[in-house]
């Protein structure tokens, strides 16, 4: 038998679900439903998501809903009577009505090991909070953010290196044969579900801006690096050193503690770049960003226009320096 199949889909982490689903001849997908062109990048150009991308590639129908709740595009999929409905970072409230037009099951892959994490930054929170392991959860999708049972789910090492973006592209891998492992189970009425436990929830809520400032002074080296890695590369963290404003990109929490107040600079030569943190711990500069630069390495930097900063320099962050 082949399962009618709508997919509700923005970001990369979508696209390998929904390559799978088209792949496997149990499925017919109708159409992908994502979020609207936005701009993007210093000009501002109009940039369709990824998931469109992939549809398109894939000879498939595309609706693009400003708001899915009561649009002209909501009545298309209602028309056309599905049996699932399958989400991944879709960045949309889906109405009861959509839901329960699924024959099946409408389903959500989220990207945390439910119920920790429920919102639209899970894989931030996840690591920022020095996790050592999230995953992917399946459930059922209910009118309630991430509130839905629990149907399976799959667990995935964080590992020191990894960043977000890291993590996004295991998650993505890890989404699609979970989804395809139980939509058989759902369809033959075999599927379990757990609720999930209300005293465990956790949020995890789109990253703000201020989220994006280093404190030295309160941070640790370990908590600054799980922060900048919490957040590049689609928020990377910020920093300054005199007018110079940088993206963090890569650090190294170093085991040797210093007197040097937060900030200071306390190891600076050719190929090393060592900055005071709280409690007398201190963080090692690997990757940087210039403002409007590439990403480099600290020594390209230290040789470059780095070479005016000495041991002694202090890093603040941006509020700080917006404050003065």
């Amino acid at each position: 038998m082949t399962y009618r199949v709508v997919f509700m889909g923005t970001p990369q982490f979508a696209v390998p679900l929904l390559e799978a689903l088209v792949a496997d001849n149990q499925y017919d997908v109708l159409a992908a439903v994502t979020q609207p062109d936005r701009p993007q990048g210093r000009k501002q150009k109009l940039t369709p998501s990824p998931v469109k991308e992939a549809a398109l590639a894939l000879n498939l129908p595309v609706l693009q809903p400003e708001k899915i709740s009561g649009s002209e595009e909501m009545d298309q999929i209602l028309a056309m009577e599905p049996d699932f409905i399958v989400t991944a970072a879709f960045g949309q409230f889906l109405p009861e009505k959509l839901l329960d037009a699924a024959k099946v099951a409408a389903v959500n892959a989220h990207a945390s090991l439910l119920p920790k994490y429920r919102g639209g930054a899970p894989v931030h929170f996840a690591i920022m909070n020095g996790d050592k392991e999230t995953g992917v959860s399946l459930m059922y999708m209910v009118k309630k953010m991430d509130a839905g049972d629990v149907i399976d789910v799959v667990k995935v090492p964080i590992e020191a290196e990894d960043n977000v973006g890291t993590m996004f592209d295991k998650l993505s891998q890890a989404a699609a044969p979970l989804v395809l492992a139980n939509l058989p189970k759902l369809a033959a009425g075999t599927a379990s579900a757990t609720p999930q436990d209300p005293d465990q929830v956790t949020f995890s809520p789109n990253i703000a801006r201020d989220q994006q400032n280093l404190n030295f002074a309160t941070e640790t080296a370990e908590k600054l690096n799980n922060h900048i890695r919490g957040l590049y590369p689609t928020h990377p963290a910020h920093a300054m050193v005199g007018d110079d404003k940088f993206k963090l990109v890569a650090t190294t929490p170093l085991d040797e503690t210093t007197t040097a107040a937060p900030g200071v600079i306390t190891v600076r030569d050719k190929k090393h770049l060592v900055v005071a943190a709280a409690n007398g711990s201190q963080l090692q500069i690997d990757q940087l960003q210039p403002a409007g630069k590439s990403v480099m390495a600290i020594s390209a930097y230290l040789n470059g226009a780095g070479q005016k900063y000495s041991v002694g320099d202090q890093w603040i962050n941006i509020e700080e320096s917006n404050a003065k």
